[in-house]
């Protein structure tokens, strides 16, 4: 399943420089969450420990946790990171984002049918678009 996520040399260079400065065992997190102005919006946590439902991503040395309600939205993606005159972010190359908003964090997808978690983490379906 990792397989589905893939991290780019200048991402895996930039979660270790980020890491490095940090206490031991501090790792990345990407998460994608309701929010934003088209609907979903990705998240980057540093956190102390991976969480049962996390999925690891190792490439490079770095090692990044992606849970695995987020994994379902994030399926086939590449997450690189991007360093020019307008600003310096990770981008997430997401082939399920069926529009983004102009800060490139927030998106939305097609109408299907999902399982979202909610605050007490029972299931729930979800119909997004």
């Amino acid at each position: 399943m990792t397989a589905s996520v893939t991290v780019t040399e200048r991402a895996a260079e930039r979660i270790t420089q980020i890491v490095s400065n940090e206490p031991a065992n501090i790792m990345l997190r990407v998460s994608v969450e309701g929010g934003g102005c088209s609907g979903f919006e990705y998240h980057f946590d540093l956190v102390p420990n991976a969480e049962p439902e996390d999925i690891l991503i190792e490439h490079a040395g770095a090692k990044l946790l992606v849970d695995s309600f987020s994994l379902t939205y994030l399926a086939g993606s590449e997450i690189d990171y991007v360093d020019d005159l307008m600003s310096a972010s990770f981008k997430i190359k997401n082939p399920n984002a069926t529009a983004a908003c102009g800060c490139g964090t927030s998106f939305s997808v097609r109408s299907r049918s999902v399982t979202r978690v909610l605050a007490d983490r029972t299931l729930a379906p979800l119909a997004i678009g």
